[in-house]
C-alpha cells in the first residue's frame, strides 16, 4: 500500500498533528519577547463549574464498577433534556435509543466512522470516500484513513462563507455514491462560521439521497456572541425521516471548561447508534462512573455556560477594538478562535515564525489545519489560528505585540 493511503499514511508520518508541525517549524528558535504567550491550543481556561469536584467525590464508589457502555439512565436523560431545551425540539430526543455518551467528542467522531464505513456496501474495487470540511479537525482524517477511505477535502473559504460549497459536489454522483460519511463542523473550527438551517437541510438531503451519514461536530455550539447556532437535530426533527442519516457530536470541553473530564455524547439516528453501541462495546472505553455522575449535573446547569459566553463576548469586544481593519479580522458567529489573514507576512507559516521570533507570541499556521484539495488550494495557507483562551490582560498584551508588526 502507498505510504500516503489508509493506515500507512498515519504510521508513516504522511499526516501529522498540526502541533507536531508547529513544534518542528519553531524548533531552535527563541521567542523574541518574554513572557512568551501561547495562543495555539484551544484549551478553555475559563472557570469550570464549582460543583464538579464534589460531584466526582459523591460517586467515588463507582470507580470499583465497570461503567455501562451506553451510559447511565441519568446521564442520557440529562443530555436529552439539554438538547430538547437548547433546540426546542418539537419531538423530544429519546434518551434510550438516540443518545450515546462518549469520552469527549473526539472519541465519538473517530469511532462513528467504523459503522459508517461498514454499513455502506460498495462494489469490489470501489474505494469508499469520506468528505471532510477543509480546514478540519484531526479526528476526521484519522478516522477516514483508519477505514482505508479516500479523504475528500471540501474547501471552506472566504468565497464560500467558510463552509464547504455543497453544490460543487451535488452533481458528482460517482463520489457521493461511494461516500460513507461527511464531517461538518458548525460553528466551524477555526473560522467560526455557522451553518444556517437551509445549509444543514441540504447536506442532510444529499446524505439521504446517497445513503451516507452526516456527522455534525457541534463542539462549539454553546459559545456564540448573539444568536445561538442552529443544530443538526433541530433541522432533522422537522423532516418525515426524523434523525435518519444524521448524528451530532458535542462535549463539555468547551461549553463547561472541562476538557480534562473527557465527557461528550453523540445523538441522532437510532439505528446507526445501535450499531455504534455494539462496536463501542467491543473496542471503545467506557465513560467512568464518577464522570457520568458529574456530567449529569453539568449538562443540567446553564448558569455557568451563560457566564462562559459572557467571558468570550468580552474577549471579542477587545478584539473588535484592537483588530478593526487589521489582518482581515471579523467577529466570528461562534467558537473562540480568530482566523487572521497573514498575507502581508507571506502567509501563515511565515507569520508564525515572525511573530514568535519578534514578539514571543505563538500562533498556529492555518495550512497545518488543512490539506491541499483537488483544486490545488490549501484554504488555510494565508491564515493563522488564534485561540482566545487567556484572560483579557494577557490577550491585550498578545494582540498589542502582534499589532506592533503592522
Amino acid at each position: 500500500m502507498s505510504p500516503n493511503v489508509g493506515l500507512a499514511a498515519l504510521t508513516s508520518g504522511a499526516i501529522l498533528s498540526p502541533f507536531t508541525r508547529l513544534r518542528r517549524l519553531l524548533d531552535g528558535l527563541e521567542p523574541g519577547r518574554t513572557p512568551a504567550i501561547d495562543l495555539t491550543l484551544g484549551e478553555p481556561r475559563e472557570t469550570m463549574p464549582g460543583f464538579i469536584v464534589d460531584k466526582l467525590r459523591e460517586a467515588e464508589a463507582l470507580y470499583a464498577k465497570y461503567p455501562p457502555i451506553r451510559g447511565s439512565d441519568e446521564l442520557r436523560g440529562a443530555i436529552a433534556d439539554f438538547l430538547n431545551r437548547r433546540y426546542r425540539l418539537s419531538s423530544p430526543v429519546n434518551p434510550e435509543t438516540e443518545i450515546i455518551p462518549t469520552n469527549g467528542s473526539r472519541e465519538g467522531l473517530f469511532t462513528a466512522c467504523l459503522p459508517a464505513a461498514g454499513r455502506k456496501q460498495l462494489a469490489p474495487g470501489v474505494q469508499p470516500a469520506v468528505l471532510l470540511c477543509n480546514p478540519y479537525y484531526q479526528a476526521y482524517i484519522g478516522a477516514a484513513l483508519a477505514v482505508n477511505a479516500q479523504p475528500v477535502y471540501l474547501n471552506a473559504t472566504e468565497e464560500t462563507g467558510h463552509l464547504p460549497d455543497l453544490e460543487a459536489i451535488a452533481g458528482d454522483t460517482e463520489l457521493l455514491d461511494r461516500t460513507t460519511c461527511f464531517y461538518l463542523c458548525s460553528p466551524a473550527n477555526p473560522q467560526g462560521a455557522v451553518a444556517p438551517a437551509a445549509y444543514i437541510a441540504r447536506a442532510l438531503q444529499l446524505a439521504r439521497k446517497h445513503d451516507f451519514m452526516l456527522f455534525v461536530d457541534e463542539c462549539y455550539s454553546e459559545i456564540y456572541s448573539s444568536v445561538p447556532p442552529t443544530g443538526g437535530l433541530e433541522v432533522a426533527v422537522r423532516t418525515p425521516e426524523r434523525f435518519a442519516n444524521l448524528v451530532v457530536f458535542n462535549s463539555l470541553s468547551k461549553r463547561s471548561n472541562l476538557p480534562g473530564l473527557r465527557s461528550g455524547f453523540c445523538a441522532g439516528d437510532a439505528t446507526f447508534l445501535d450499531s455504534l453501541a455494539e462496536i463501542r462495546n467491543s473496542i471503545a472505553p467506557q465513560v467512568p462512573g464518577p464522570t457520568q455522575h458529574a456530567s449529569t449535573a453539568v449538562w443540567a446547569e446553564e448558569r455557568h455556560a451563560s457566564a462562559n459566553r459572557a467571558a468570550y463576548r468580552a474577549k471579542f469586544d477587545l478584539c473588535d477594538e484592537m483588530l478593526a481593519g487589521r489582518f482581515g479580522y471579523r467577529r466570528p458567529a461562534g467558537g473562540f478562535f480568530l482566523w487572521l489573514d497573514m498575507a502581508q507576512f507571506g502567509g501563515g507559516s511565515n507569520a508564525a515564525v515572525t511573530l514568535w521570533q519578534r514578539t514571543g507570541v505563538k500562533v498556529l499556521p492555518g495550512c497545518f489545519l488543512a490539506q491541499t484539495a483537488k483544486d490545488g488550494i490549501n484554504p488555510g495557507e494565508k491564515y493563522v489560528r488564534v485561540a482566545l483562551v487567556h484572560d483579557l490582560v494577557t490577550l491585550k498584551d498578545a494582540l498589542g505585540r502582534m499589532i506592533e508588526l503592522t
